[in-house]
């Protein structure tokens, strides 16, 4: 008996467009309202990915929960690096600056209904990275460490392993079934996370072609910005023309992967100008620069590279004069010409910089950006229909970040600890207080004053260990915290990370779930799988 039959994939069955089996999930008892996995025989994602013992247990879990209705659109939230302490910490800070004590506060995404907790191990590394951790929640299937858009079989930075196991991302599913794609992040649009949602390789750092061997070039694999120019191309070739008319929106940093070195500021060694060849690509987009431009733009698809390398940090980019946009205002454009779309759209938001503030040991800018993700998060919350809307906001891994001592209620987050028993720091056994904030390995202290650039500390060597802080003002943007143990940079870290959900599917991050779960709970609360096919067989039919 099958208990539960979405309207999509009943007309499909009727019509009898596709071979399509709808299975019934686990037992949930009458009252059930369980997802129900629709088994696309001729689904445009590659067999092997959907034998992976990682897609089918995952699906299989996200069929087993409650939910109603359909989403029509989905967008995900990635705050890079955004583990629980950051979110705390950021909480506090943010309700600090409204003149409150703090932890009463709660950021925007907190409010949503679904909360989960998500593990992020690689197949081969207990503590991740950011390219197989979002390859994981893009694909559904689990994959090594510095690799994206290829499954575990990938030998590192060798090409020829990653050629036949390439995996299908949702964005590249979405595309497939007509919907409107975008992508918006405050690091290089190279690299991982954003990367990870259209491009294959087995070294993440293979952003341009200078940075490819010569043998991984022979082999025929290609550069991570020449990937996004060959997207659209690529799934029309495989999938048939028309399949795909490429990713509507692209806002981020990175430029410097997309120009010759013959231009300032480029690295591409071939001569090749991808900025050129994507208006060339697409002549009715635009390509915008600055924050001015951005505002500018009424029509996808829209590219937008604000930067060489990174985007500057959330407080470098509100100061007054600053050129680069911020994260709310590329998401709201991005949201604006995705809509535009009648048949959905998938958006993906990352805050890339808060990873980059924890590798510098600089908590002031990891919160800030937290936070500026947390208004990225209700300004979309405000601009979308929770009834045909999936958001996901969530983080790849988490960072080796602390909160420790006992400050009393209150008590400045970014400060050093006061207890509620004491007007006066507390001090450690070496007679030297001590910040509520900080980390357990990285370049360590800095007293950067009023420095916005969290980078800044690269500059000089790492100062690990106790330092006498008593007359510094560790509020300060430029306060870089103590660290434990000396490194080049501060590491990741291996705990859980927090997914808040909300719209049609979200019940499926409930629980403490694997990472490539999050794709599934993404596929399953649509019709987007069913969708592609239905469009691919048509094309098929019209060659």
């Amino acid at each position: 008996m099958i208990r539960a039959i979405y309207p999509a994939a009943l007309s499909l069955i009727i019509t009898g467009c596709m071979n399509v089996t709808v299975v019934e999930s686990a037992s949930q008892g009458e009252s059930s309202n369980a997802v129900t996995v629709v088994d696309v025989s001729n689904s445009p994602i590659p067999d092997y990915q959907r034998e992976s013992p990682w897609y089918t247990d995952a699906q299989a879990r996200v069929s087993q929960a409650r939910t109603m209705g359909k989403a029509k659109n989905v967008v995900v939230f990635l705050g890079d690096g955004m583990g629980i302490s950051t979110i705390t910490a950021a909480r506090i800070l943010a309700g600090q600056r409204e003149g409150n004590p703090g932890e009463e506060n709660r950021l925007s995404f907190e409010e949503l209904p679904v909360t989960g907790l998500v593990k992020t191990y690689n197949v081969d590394s207990q503590t991740p990275d950011s390219a197989g951790t979002m390859s994981a929640i893009m694909t559904g299937v689990k994959t090594k460490i510095g690799v994206f858009g290829v499954d575990e079989r990938v030998i590192q930075e060798d090409c020829q392993s990653s050629q036949g196991i390439e995996l299908l991302s949702l964005l590249e599913i979405a595309e497939l079934a007509g919907k409107s794609t975008g992508v918006v992040s405050t690091a290089r649009l190279t690299h991982a996370t954003p990367a990870a949602t259209y491009a294959k390789t087995a070294n993440r750092d293979w952003e341009d072609d200078a940075e490819l061997s010569e043998d991984a070039k022979a082999q025929g694999c290609t550069d991570v910005a020449a990937q996004f120019l060959a997207s659209r191309e690529r799934l029309n070739a495989q999938f048939g023309k028309g399949a795909s008319d490429g990713i509507e929106v692209a806002l981020g940093g990175g430029r410097r992967h997309f120009l010759p070195k013959t231009i300032e500021g480029g690295r591409r060694g071939d001569e090749r100008n991808l900025v050129d060849e994507w208006q060339t690509a697409y002549p009715s987009g635009s390509y915008v620069s600055d924050k001015t431009e951005l505002a500018a733009a009424d029509q996808a698809p829209l590219l937008g590279l604000f930067s060489g390398s990174h985007m500057a940090y959330a407080s470098e980019r509100a100061v007054p004069d600053a050129k680069q946009p911020s994260l709310v205002a590329m998401t709201l454009k991005a949201l604006e010409l995705l809509k535009d779309n009648d048949e959905g759209f998938l958006l993906v938001v990352e805050a890339g910089r808060i990873d980059h503030a924890h590798h510098a040991g600089n908590a002031a800018n990891a919160l800030l950006d937290t936070i500026e993700l947390s208004e990225a998060v209700a300004a979309v919350m405000g601009n979308t229909d929770a009834d045909d809307t999936l958001v996901l906001v969530t983080a790849d891994h988490s960072h080796v970040f602390t909160m420790a001592g006992y400050p009393r209620r209150g008590n400045p987050i970014l400060g050093k600890v006061v207890p509620a028993w004491s007007d006066e720091p507390s001090l450690g056994e070496d007679g030297l207080p001590y910040t509520t904030l900080g980390y357990m390995n990285g370049r360590g202290f800095r007293d950067h004053g009023d420095q916005l650039n969290a980078d800044s500390t690269y500059a000089e060597a790492p100062t690990a260990g106790r330092q006498d802080i008593s007359d510094v003002d560790t509020t300060q943007t430029g306060y870089h915290q103590e660290a434990l143990v000396p490194m080049n940079a501060e590491t990741h870290g291996g705990e859980d990370v927090a997914v808040y959900a909300s719209g049609p599917g979200a019940m499926g991050a409930m629980g403490a779930i694997e990472q490539n779960q999050l794709f599934h709970v993404m596929l399953q609360a649509t019709s987007w799988e069913a969708e592609a096919a239905e469009r691919i067989e048509d094309l098929s039919e019209r060659r």
